[in-house]
């Protein structure tokens, strides 16, 4: 009884792949599936963006986005961040090949993501340089952030802040305002 060989996944595989409902992306050619996202994701999904949508109309440092995306900086990489923003000049190119810096990246974590997010993803993040990099839990009330030097998340359980370079103050999220009710 043979193996079955293993296939390395490049970006423009993954893009070829059936639009049947799954999320696929990649990362350094590991195929990542994963089942459309449900009712709370897609909650707190909309009221992140329309903050930060908000947010960067004042100061408007970077375009937000949602996924269905198509961030690839590899070869081997495609992946579609929950929650986005980009500088503002490759927003305006609507072209997803040139969506090359993330200023921030969200995943709202669920069942079917959560390991992906959390080691695989923001690994990744990490390594391309992503200044920020929020992982939130619905259901444990919190949120993981992310910088690329970090070894350990900081744990926010009240707020999110968040102040990119060249905003004249900080955006505020209470995590409670963007979270299902209890």
């Amino acid at each position: 009884m043979g193996m079955a060989a293993l296939t390395y996944y490049t970006a423009d595989m993954v893009r070829a792949l059936p639009d049947d409902g799954h999320r696929y992306e990649t990362v350094h050619g590991e195929l990542l599936v994963t089942p459309a996202p449900g009712l709370e994701h897609q909650y707190v999904v909309l009221e992140l963006a329309a903050r930060l949508r908000d947010y960067l109309r004042i100061h408007p440092v970077g375009h937000v986005l949602i996924s269905p995306a198509d961030i690839s900086w590899a070869p081997d990489v495609l992946v579609q961040p929950d929650v986005f923003v980009t500088a503002v000049a490759e927003a305006r190119t609507f072209d997803w090949q040139q969506i090359k810096t993330l200023l921030l990246a969200i995943e709202v974590l669920s069942p079917s993501t959560s390991r992906y997010d959390r080691f695989t993803k923001r690994r990744l993040y990490q390594e391309y340089g992503v200044p920020w990099y929020w992982t939130v839990d619905i259901h444990g009330r919190a949120d993981e952030i992310w910088t690329p030097e970090a070894a350990c998340p900081a744990i926010e359980r009240e707020q999110l802040v968040w102040h990119p370079r060249g905003a004249t103050e900080p955006l505020v999220i209470p995590l409670a305002d963007i979270l299902p009710r209890v």
